[in-house]
């Protein structure tokens, strides 16, 4: 509590000018916390604004990509640029139309974790590096169930967390989404 001390010693110095101390951690502190305005950042996505702690929040954000060919391939195989990823046994892999060109973290290539919305159970690992517009993902566990061509897999939604997302790329959500570019078709809806 000596920041809000802190703070209300300041604001006595300035005490026509509206003050604001809370932002998305903030607002469930209390509203001896708000003082005139707060600023919810974040937490307007759902992002947990305080990590390690239970989210407050309904995440509201998903980001999905669609699949643009899958391809049977052998041991041995390589998957993406440097050949970051080899396969070590048959394998299907799906490759998604979205890449660090769209403003998805490059560094999620060969960390990430994808989902098919129907097989929430499976989590698919995103494998190789990603490309400026394209990323690999291990279908394999998916068994023969069907994946054509423009079929959706969630990176971002209500079975991967942006938390999950962003920690596999090494960074926080909030950077992860607002780095997101115009290249998405995004869609609001209201529940």
């Amino acid at each position: 509590h000596a920041q809000r001390a802190s703070f209300l010693r300041l604001r006595e110095l300035l005490p026509p000018v509206p003050a604001s101390l809370a932002a998305s951690s903030g607002l469930f502190m209390g509203d001896v916390w708000h003082f005139d305005m707060v600023r919810p950042g974040a937490a307007l996505y759902g992002i947990n604004p305080t990590p390690g702690w239970p989210n407050p929040m309904r995440p509201v954000v998903r980001l999905q990509a669609r699949i643009v060919q899958t391809r049977m391939i052998g041991p041995g195989t390589a998957v993406g640029y440097g050949a970051a990823f080899i396969a070590d046994r048959p394998s299907r892999i799906a490759t998604l139309a979205v890449g660090y060109g769209d403003g998805f973290p490059r560094a999620i290539g060969g960390h990430g974790t994808a989902i098919l919305p129907a097989r929430p159970e499976i989590g698919l690992p995103i494998v190789g590096r990603m490309s400026m517009d394209c990323l690999a993902v291990d279908v394999t566990e998916l068994d023969d169930t069907p994946l054509p061509p423009g079929t959706a897999l969630d990176l971002i939604g209500p079975h991967c967390p942006i938390e999950a997302a962003a920690l596999a790329a090494g960074t926080i959500g909030y950077e992860l989404l607002t780095g997101l570019g115009a290249r998405y078709h995004r869609i609001y809806t209201a529940k």
